[in-house]
């Protein structure tokens, strides 16, 4: 039911207030007083989450449906080159959730922390502000610097002079041709109307304007100076009191002990917010971490909570929000999400008041601005079970967990606080330095099983580390969230004398056919990308073909080209220190990315955005992220030696056929930031090693398919090769037909599902009704590990591997008998 009592209605009585226009205009606002010398009221948001707590859900979505009526005034093709800008505090969230809705466009926002060694690309004067000096830090100069629309996102337009402040100031170095306005409420006087318009013209651009409510406030003669005696009226009532709320003192839980630690696990390199630029990539980061950070914090509430605040601190209020938003969906108490704050407003106990309650705590992220107070609004006396503080890591000081720091306040009128730290992203130095800080290849014989010239590893080498795990434990932490597969090892498969027996007479029967593909698609890559390309293989599955493709073009065409080996993970992307080095020492344009074969696509998608969000961090250009494949049964490539779904030996094993190297492990407290990716070389596995015997097997035949590889290139440079993704459409319909619901656990293909029999928890093999000597080993390995083998008419690959799905120790296959590893 709703509220009668407007929370307004306090100022509105006392000072002759009148808020004026839409109908929903008292549902989004009310009114407060403020401690300013330039405006005495102060509109509290409902739906921001800022001063008052409110559902996530709500906050996020008006947000996100400003962002869809953008994306509606620019169509797809504007909204697709728009960057959006959002100001500092109160709107930085806002800003990320607008930009959410415009379709995943880039997000800055201001700040008024100075960050050494950021350069700064602008800043503005907010001129009815308690604090004024808006900063603008991008990483990445060039995000300003684009001819698409820019999107201003305010929660509130008033007189349109910060916006104009902001505009002008840019426009002077960025000029462009579309600006659109964006803010919860529209609240400009008649007098303010037309000057968006003059300013319009004055610069030569388009400026629109889209809000969710529009009105104005009327003020009285004097409103100012009534203001600002009541407010000096009722803060000398508040000091004479024991406790900055208005919460009865006998509630309050004196000696309540101190918060409680959750670790996030947030992504390493992930920024915590817009101050230096939130790209696309990192949204889609974000929201594959979502759910395992909202699990810890819900399994660290108190038993029993029914009402959780999530509150985020000053300009961190995109990450709380996200995190409340998932935290919703997953427990039963009521969450409710707001954040901290500079701005000093009068609390009162009124219900027709905005801000009942305050808090008041000193500054704790060692402002540049001194010490001062910061205030949290509407918590004190709320009746919160839990309150789960959200700061970054430059505020996770001494002064936070003081006795009369926010912690402490906190503790005092909740029984249970939490302590969620956001690591504080700092943006690295540049690119030139930091490659100087990075060490040179690791090579053979020292760093795997292949010549030193065949290949050179941007890895560091992890051989000393235990990092293997039981299958059936990596798989429970990987499916439950609480890890990542990059965070540890398989346990190697150690091929049996008939598993080996039928290696060789895999490799016996296919070298010919690998050669041609081999040499078919090392022609593609010297006619279309570079005549003398650097190879990069992906790590470890691509390295084989790397070297296959480097021995080709040095038989065929004289040439010796360059091999690297970098590290790839789904769900983290390429090791940027990997492309720091490269762009140090090639020309980023031959660098051309090898793998072994696409299954669904994953990794193609996944190299894409890294690349493209690697190159908007860096400011480094010229990396063409499509990837030359061996195979491309998923079509999702254009460069590749066929589209076969056929048996390739080097997907038999493991290290063994891939120069003794286990696959890359990307961790935290292993790879730092001036760090590759680790790996491990098996040197004890040495005599089951079989790399360079699959190399020169298939090498042996390049002299009698050189014609034909040719000729089969000349063919595909004269076909339409445009990738049609039916792999990751076919992945999508097995994933609901056997009710999966997750592509991760459908791996398709023979080298894929090779893979989930030596690595993961398989469920079942579907195999092409019919198919051939391909799957003798996919047989093998199945019957190895009690996997059922299901054929199937018209699979679009020769089989598929299934991932045990919602796995736990002692699940049962789909014929009822145990899986096994």
């Amino acid at each position: 039911m709703k509220n009668v009592v407007w929370t307004g209605t306090w100022v509105a009585e006392r000072l002759g207030v009148e808020l004026v226009g839409d109908e929903m205009l008292s549902d989004l606002l009310g009114l407060a007083l403020r401690r300013n010398p330039r405006r005495a009221h102060l509109l509290v948001s409902n739906v921001l989450g800022k001063h008052v707590p409110q559902s996530p859900s709500v906050v996020y979505g008006h947000g996100f449906a400003l962002g869809r009526r953008v994306r509606e005034l620019l169509g797809a093709e504007g909204a697709r080159a728009a960057v959006v800008l959002g100001y500092a505090e109160t709107a930085t969230g806002l800003g990320h959730c607008v930009a959410d809705g415009v379709g995943l466009a880039p997000y800055l926002h201001s700040t008024r922390r100075p960050v050494p060694g950021v350069d700064t690309a602008g800043g503005f004067e907010e001129s009815h502000s308690h604090a004024t000096s808006h900063l603008l830090l991008p990483e990445n100069p060039a995000l300003l610097a684009g001819a698409g629309p820019l999107v201003l996102v305010d929660d509130e337009f008033s007189t349109g002079n910060t916006v104009l402040n902001t505009i002008r100031d840019l426009h002077a170095r960025y000029p462009r041709d579309r600006y659109v306005v964006v803010a919860l409420v529209d609240m400009r006087s008649a007098a303010d109307l037309g000057r968006l318009a003059e300013f319009a013209t004055e610069i030569g651009a388009r400026v629109d304007l889209v809000a969710a409510a529009r009105g104005t406030v009327n003020l009285p003669e004097g409103v100012l100076e009534k203001g600002q005696a009541l407010v000096a009226e009722h803060e000398t009532t508040e000091s004479t009191e024991s406790t900055e709320t208005t919460e009865p003192a006998d509630s309050r839980r004196p000696g309540h002990p101190g918060a409680a630690r959750v670790e996030l696990g947030w992504p390493r390199g992930l920024p915590d917010g817009g101050r230096h630029g939130f790209t696309p990539g990192h949204r889609i980061r974000l929201d594959a971490a979502l759910p395992a950070m909202a699990a810890r914090v819900a399994d660290a509430l108190p038993e029993g909570a029914r009402r959780v605040l999530v509150l985020g601190f000053e300009e961190l209020m995109y990450a709380p929000l996200r995190l409340a938003r998932e935290l919703e969906q997953v427990v039963s108490a009521e969450v409710r999400y707001s954040t901290t704050t500079r701005s000093p407003v009068l609390a009162l106990d009124d219900p027709g008041y905005a801000i009942r309650t305050r808090l008041v705590f000193p500054a704790h992220d060692d402002p540049d601005d001194g010490p001062g107070e910061r205030y949290a609004y509407n918590v004190a006396g709320a009746g919160f079970d839990a309150v789960v503080a959200v700061v970054d890591s430059a505020a996770d000081t001494p002064a936070l967990h003081a006795p009369d720091g926010l912690l402490a306040q906190l503790a005092e009128h909740t029984p249970s606080v939490l302590l969620a730290v956001v690591p504080s992203y700092v943006p690295a130095r540049p690119s030139t330095e930091r490659s100087s800080m990075l060490p040179e290849p690791l090579r053979g014989p020292a760093f795997s099983s292949y010549a030193p010239d065949e290949v050179g590893w941007l890895l560091q080498d992890l051989s000393d580390v235990t990092l293997e795990a039981p299958t059936e434990e990596r798989e429970e932490a990987i499916q439950s969230g609480g890890a990542h597969y990059a965070e540890s090892l398989p346990v190697e498969y150690q091929p049996s004398p008939q598993y080996q027996e039928l290696f060789h007479t895999a490799l016996g029967t296919s070298a010919a056919r690998i050669a041609q593909a081999v040499g078919a698609v090392t022609e593609l890559v010297l006619a279309e990308r570079s005549p003398h390309p650097v190879l990069v293989s992906l790590a470890r599955a691509g390295t084989p073909v790397g070297v296959l493709m480097r021995r080709w073009a040095k038989h065929r065409h004289g040439l010796d080209l360059p091999h690297y080996a970098v590290s790839i993970v789904r769900g983290r992307g390429i090791d940027a220190n990997a492309l720091r080095w490269l762009a140090a020492h090639h020309d980023p344009a031959d660098v051309v990315f090898v793998d072994g074969w696409t299954g669904k696509g994953a990794i193609t998608r996944e190299l894409t955005e890294a690349i493209r969000e690697f190159e908007s961090a860096e400011g480094i250009t010229g990396f063409d992220p499509e990837i030359a494949v061996l195979a491309d049964p998923g079509s999702c490539v254009r460069t590749y030696g066929t589209r076969e779904d056929f048996l390739i030996p080097s997907a038999c094993l493991n290290s063994t056929v891939s120069g003794l190297i286990s696959r890359t492990v990307l961790r935290s407290d292993l790879v730092g930031e001036y760090d590759f990716h680790g790996a491990k070389f098996y040197r004890e596995l040495a005599g089951s090693d079989v790399s360079v015997d699959f190399l020169d097997a298939v090498a042996a035949h390049f002299p009698d398919v050189a014609d034909a590889a040719v000729a089969q290139a000349k063919e595909l440079l004269a076909t339409d090769r445009t990738p049609t993704w039916e792999g990751w459409a076919a992945v999508e319909r097995i994933s609901e037909e056997y009710e999966i619901h997750d592509v991760n656990l459908v791996k398709p293909g023979v080298g894929e599902t090779t893979r989930v029999l030596l690595r993961r928890v398989p469920w079942k093999i579907l195999a092409r009704a019919g198919a051939g000597t391909d799957l003798d080993h996919v047989r093998l390995l199945a019957q190895q590990r009690g996997v059922p083998v299901e054929e199937v008419d018209e699979l679009p690959y020769t089989c598929v591997g299934l991932i045990h799905p919602k796995y736990t120790r002692g699940a049962t296959g789909a014929d009822g008998k145990a899986v096994t590893v």
